[in-house]
């Protein structure tokens, strides 16, 4: 008998935890449409575009600004892996899960990774970094700026002038903050960040934004051998190439720019959604977006803590985009989460390793940075935990957000689409 498939149509859902969030329609609107070859002119156009909004933001000249094609960690492979020769000496600080990524990554490129370690839900200060790069001698420092499994951001101020006076090359993961977090690339000192569209960029996962200072352009183009078959005049073929062909960063850098080498088929609606992304950040203003999210990741704190629920971790470094929220007792934790989900249809997320059944972690980020979002939730939440038989305070949540929400006299504004979601509308 033959199998029938329908047409994809997935459930309404409204997706309110640490990502991935509901995209921007304007975003999927814009992955709708058309396919041009990747050297059409007009393409070429769009990438030198999608190059040029993302220096914004990212809030660098980096000339080597592009986007690599894959997920969020698509781009950390591409860095290290292009960053780093077997043998070289890594330094990672570990507060969450994705410092363990960046270890493992490292490790699998062939550097004798260092790591320190804190708990999960703190911090490093800064003197605890600088001891370990005095101690390691790294010739890389990598770093998660926000970790969504912890909810905090590790502060990076200083750490650029260290890494510089050291000799080491800086890098940082953006993925979970990028857009929602104040982030000055070049301010910092930053040689190489990465991100991810799936979160405060309001997009879907599967294009990763990069950025590379001159100094490790200068490393990566250091391990320079173009492959093969598209080897021309001069091109070389070093004896130790960078780990991986698909994530060579001396190739990527190439095919983006004036040489446009042919190393792969560019991921062209990825493309179409990533660029617009960052031109909706842009139109909106980066400083703007992080006040946005600020305000709503506040609302959302004081809205669980009206509640009656504890917050997980350190919360003067949390990100203004995520918030953990201690489990109470006597409650199921994944089955109030199914719970959410089947009755109201609102994901929040779980957490991993020793926080996994301990903490629900909810995000407030992209295109669900905004009112509404956040007082459905906590109204949808409140139901749950009272389903459950958690005692909490009627209203309290709702209540405490709308307390922020008063005090603010020009709140920003969220980005609710109102005209015609026909393809052919223009914005």
């Amino acid at each position: 008998m033959k199998q029938t498939f329908q047409p994809i149509a997935p459930p309404a859902r409204l997706l309110m935890g640490p990502g991935p969030i509901n995209a921007d329609p304007r975003v999927l609107r814009a992955m709708s449409a058309q396919l041009v070859g990747q050297y059409d002119p007009w393409m070429t156009r769009a990438m030198d575009e999608t190059q040029a909004l993302y220096r914004q933001v990212f809030k660098t000249a980096n000339e080597q600004t592009m986007l690599v094609d894959g997920t969020s960690r698509a781009g950390i492979e591409a860095a290290l892996v292009s960053l780093i020769e077997p043998g070289d000496r890594v330094l990672v600080p570990i507060f969450g899960r994705f410092g363990h990524l960046l270890r493992e990554i490292a490790e699998r490129a062939g550097a004798e990774v260092h790591v320190i370690e804190t708990d999960w839900g703190q911090v490093f200060p800064l003197r605890a970094i600088e001891e370990a790069i005095t101690r390691v001698r790294p010739k890389v420092l990598a770093v998660v700026h926000g970790d969504t499994s912890t909810t905090v951001a590790q502060p990076l101020d200083g750490l650029g002038e260290i890494c510089a006076r050291e000799g080491v090359l800086f890098y940082t993961d953006v993925t979970a903050s990028i857009g929602g977090n104040e982030f000055p690339t070049d301010d910092l000192g930053l040689d190489a960040v990465t991100a991810g569209l799936q979160k405060c960029l309001g997009g879907p996962s599967g294009s990763s934004p990069v950025t590379f200072s001159q100094k490790a352009v200068d490393v990566i183009y250091g391990r320079k051998s173009v492959e093969a078959g598209i080897r021309g005049e001069g091109d070389v073929a070093a004896a130790d190439p960078i780990r991986s062909n698909y994530f060579d960063l001396a190739m990527i850098f190439d095919y983006w720019g004036p040489k446009r080498l042919n190393h792969h088929t560019e991921a062209t609606t990825m493309l179409y959604g990533a660029r617009e992304c960052a031109r909706l950040l842009v139109e909106e203003g980066i400083d703007d977006a992080v006040a946005r999210h600020e305000l709503h990741g506040r609302a959302m704190l004081e809205g669980v803590r009206g509640l009656g629920l504890d917050v997980f971790g350190d919360t003067s470094h949390k990100m203004n985009n995520v918030v953990a929220v201690v489990i109470p007792d006597g409650i199921d934790g994944d089955g109030a989460r199914s719970a959410l989900l089947d009755d109201f249809g609102i994901e929040i997320g779980t957490s991993f390793g020793p926080l996994h059944g301990k903490v629900w972690r909810i995000g407030t980020m992209g295109y669900n940075a905004r009112k509404d979002a956040v007082l459905t939730t906590l109204s949808a939440l409140e139901s749950v935990l009272r389903r459950g038989g958690v005692s909490v305070t009627a209203g309290g949540g709702v209540g405490a957000a709308y307390d922020v929400y008063d005090d603010v006299v020009s709140p920003a504004p969220a980005p609710v689409v109102t005209e015609s979601l026909d393809a052919g509308s223009a914005r």
